[in-house]
C-alpha cells in the first residue's frame, strides 16, 4: 500500500498547491486503473504476453517521433484527452520479460532499439534507468567474462550518452519539483513522499528473482534522476503514465512468479552454439 499512499500524498500536495482537480485527481484515477490492469495480467499474462510488449514498446516510441513533441523532444503519444510517455508506461513490463528465464534473439534487439530511441527522443531519466535495469539482468546471468563485461559496458556508454543530449524542457512545478512543494507545505510531509516512495519501489525487489530486482533498479534510477535534473518524480508528482507503468510491470513479474512464461533462453542467460 506504500505506493497509494504516495499517490494520495503527491495529489493532496497538489491540491494543497491550487493544482485544478482535473489533474490532480487523474493520479488515484490511474492507481485503480493500473491495480486492475495488473491483476489481470497476474490472471492472463503469457508468453505471447511479454513478446507483445517487446514488439509494442519499440513501436510506441518510434510513433511519439510522429507528433511535434515539444521544443524538439519526442516523449509522448496523445490518446483522446491523454498525454502518455510511452516509455514510463511499457519499459516497467518490458524490463520482466527481458528478464525471463530463456529468450531469443527478440529481447537482445528490443532492449538495443529501446536504447536507442530513448537517446533520440531525448530521455535521459529513462534511458539510464533502462541502462540499470539491464546491467542488472546481464549481472544476474550466466554470460562468459567477456560477453558480461563488454555488454555492461555498452549498456553504461548508451546510459551516458543519454546525458550529453541537451534537454531544453522547463519544470512544471507538480510533475517534477512535487516534492519541493511538499517541503514548502511540511517538511515532514515531503519526508514522508519521499519513504512512501522508496519504500513503493524497493519492494518490487521482494520475489528476489532477476526480473525483480532489474524492475527495482529501473524504478529506482526513475526516481534518483528526478533529483537532479526536470523529470517526473514517479508515483507523488502529477503524471499517470509512471503509475499505469509500474503497475504492468508489477502484474507481469507476479504472472511470472507463478510460472506462467518461460521462455528457452534470455537476455539474462547467455547460451553459446
Amino acid at each position: 500500500m506504500a505506493s497509494l499512499a504516495a499517490v494520495a500524498i503527491g495529489a493532496g500536495v497538489a491540491a494543497a498547491s491550487g493544482v485544478p482537480p482535473s489533474v490532480w485527481v487523474r493520479n488515484p484515477a490511474a492507481w485503480l486503473a493500473g491495480a486492475l490492469l495488473g491483476a489481470f495480467l497476474l490472471a492472463t499474462a503469457g508468453r505471447r504476453t511479454a513478446l507483445g510488449f517487446l514488439i509494442a514498446a519499440p513501436v510506441a516510441l518510434a510513433a511519439t517521433f510522429f507528433g511535434p513533441g515539444q521544443l524538439g523532444v519526442h516523449r509522448w503519444l496523445d490518446l483522446g484527452p491523454l498525454h502518455i510517455n510511452a516509455a514510463q508506461i511499457l519499459l516497467p513490463p518490458v524490463i520482466v520479460a527481458l528478464g525471463a528465464v530463456g529468450a531469443g534473439r527478440i529481447r537482445l534487439v528490443a532492449a538495443a532499439v529501446l536504447m536507442a530511441l530513448l537517446i533520440a527522443q531525448p530521455d535521459a531519466s529513462q534511458a539510464t534507468a533502462l541502462g540499470a535495469a539491464l546491467v542488472a539482468l546481464i549481472g544476474a546471468g550466466g554470460w562468459p567474462r567477456i560477453p558480461r563485461t563488454a555488454a555492461m559496458a555498452a549498456a553504461g556508454l548508451a546510459m551516458a550518452a543519454a546525458w550529453l543530449r541537451p534537454d531544453p524542457l522547463q519544470p512544471v512545478a507538480e510533475v517534477e519539483e512535487i516534492l519541493q512543494l511538499a517541503w514548502r507545505l511540511s517538511p515532514a510531509l515531503a519526508v514522508g513522499a519521499g519513504a512512501m516512495l522508496l519504500l513503493a519501489l524497493t519492494s518490487l525487489a521482494l520475489l528476489r528473482a532477476p526480473a525483480a530486482r532489474a524492475l527495482c533498479a529501473y524504478a529506482v534510477l526513475s526516481a534518483l534522476t528526478a533529483l537532479v535534473a526536470p523529470f517526473p518524480v514517479p508515483l507523488v508528482g502529477m503524471a499517470l503514465s509512471p503509475i499505469l507503468g509500474l503497475w504492468l510491470g508489477a502484474g507481469m513479474l507476479a504472472a511470472q512468479a507463478r510460472g506462467q512464461y518461460e521462455y528457452p533462453g534470455g537476455i539474462g542467460r547467455f547460451r553459446s552454439r
